[in-house]
């Protein structure tokens, strides 16, 4: 059996960014630079299930910002 036909059972945890932008690493890895965790974690699919759940909107926080402050 390779590795793709593997059921993965990794431990992954969400982190987000400065720009409010969502990932997942694994749980046994430091965070990237620059991102730190939400407090989620779990399998593949539940972490990818909450992003999808928690990350509405998609535009990083600097751009939201510039475009609410034109918008007034």
């Amino acid at each position: 059996m390779n590795r793709d036909e593997k059921e993965d059972t990794t431990i992954y945890k969400v982190v987000v960014n400065h720009e409010e932008q969502y990932s997942i690493w694994p749980a046994h890895r430091e965070n990237p630079l620059g991102w730190r965790e939400v407090g989620k974690k779990g399998l593949k699919a539940d972490c990818l299930s909450y992003i999808k759940e928690v990350w509405t909107d998609m535009r990083p926080l600097s751009l939201r910002k510039v475009q609410n402050a034109t918008a007034k």
